[in-house]
C-alpha cells in the first residue's frame, strides 16, 4: 500500500517569494517589446513554466517576434532583482523542522539562481546535496514535462507513488502527476489570484493549503488516508 517516503518541494512560489518578482521582471519586458500583458496575467499563465517557454508561447500566440536576446536580459534583470528582493514564504522553517520524511528541491530555476535565492533566506542547509534544477538535466526537460520529479525520487530510491510534491502553479502539478505522484497545492505566494486553488485542484492536486505551517498536519492527514484507503 502506497505511503510517502520522499517530500518534493517546488521552489519558486513554495519556499521563496519569487514568483511575483518574476511576473513584474518579465511583464515588464514583454510591454516594452510590444505584447501587453500584466503582472497578475503572467502569474496567471505562466507561473511554472521557464522564460524560454513562456517566450515561445507568446510568439506563437501574437506573431510578435520576440528577440532572443530577451531570454539573457530576462535572466540577467531577474537575478539582480531577486538577489536584493527575495524572501522566504512564511511558516517554511517551522514546516521543515516538523517534517520526518526525507525531502528534495525539483526546480525550473537554474541551480545558481537556486543556490542564491535559498542562501540569501537561509534554507540551503535544509536541503543541502539535494537541490535540483531541471535545467541540469539537458534542453527541454523543464516542467510540465515529468522529467525533473522523476529526477528527484530516482536519487533516493523512492518509487514515484511514494512521492509527495508541493507545488503552486498548474504546471508544476502536471508535472508532477505526470511522473505518478501525489500533490498538494499551495497558494500562500504574493503571486496568489482568486481561483488559484480551484486551479490547482483541477490540474490533479489533492487539497491545497495557502498557510505553510498547515503542511505538516497535512502530510500526515494525507498518510493516514492513504493508510485507511
Amino acid at each position: 500500500m502506497s505511503g510517502i517516503d520522499l517530500i518534493l518541494f517546488d521552489c519558486d512560489g513554495v519556499l521563496v517569494d519569487s514568483e511575483i518578482i518574476a511576473a513584474e521582471v518579465e511583464s515588464k519586458l514583454l510591454r516594452d517589446s510590444g505584447f501587453e500583458i500584466t503582472a497578475e496575467d503572467m502569474c496567471v499563465r505562466f507561473a511554472g513554466l521557464d522564460w524560454k517557454n513562456i517566450l515561445l508561447a507568446i510568439e506563437k500566440e501574437s506573431e510578435l517576434p520576440l528577440s532572443a536576446s530577451l531570454i539573457d536580459k530576462s535572466e540577467r534583470i531577474l537575478d539582480q532583482t531577486l538577489a536584493r528582493r527575495v524572501k522566504i514564504i512564511d511558516g517554511v522553517r517551522t514546516a521543515l523542522a516538523r517534517i520526518t520524511e526525507q525531502r528534495c528541491i525539483c526546480s525550473n530555476s537554474s541551480s545558481q539562481r537556486l543556490d542564491m535565492m535559498l542562501t540569501k533566506v537561509g534554507l540551503k542547509p535544509y536541503f543541502e546535496g539535494h537541490i535540483y534544477s531541471a535545467k541540469d538535466l539537458g534542453p527541454d526537460r523543464t516542467k510540465p514535462k515529468p522529467d525533473i520529479y522523476l529526477h528527484g525520487a530516482q536519487q533516493f530510491g523512492v518509487d514515484p507513488s511514494r512521492c509527495l510534491v508541493i507545488e503552486d502553479s498548474v504546471h508544476g502539478v502536471h508535472a508532477a502527476r505526470a511522473a505518478g505522484m501525489r500533490v498538494i497545492g499551495f497558494t500562500g505566494g504574493s503571486h496568489t489570484y482568486p481561483t488559484h486553488a480551484d486551479r490547482l485542484t483541477d490540474a490533479g492536486a489533492e487539497t491545497v493549503i495557502s498557510r505553510m505551517i498547515e503542511l505538516p498536519q497535512m502530510v500526515e492527514a494525507l498518510k493516514n488516508w492513504t493508510e485507511l484507503a
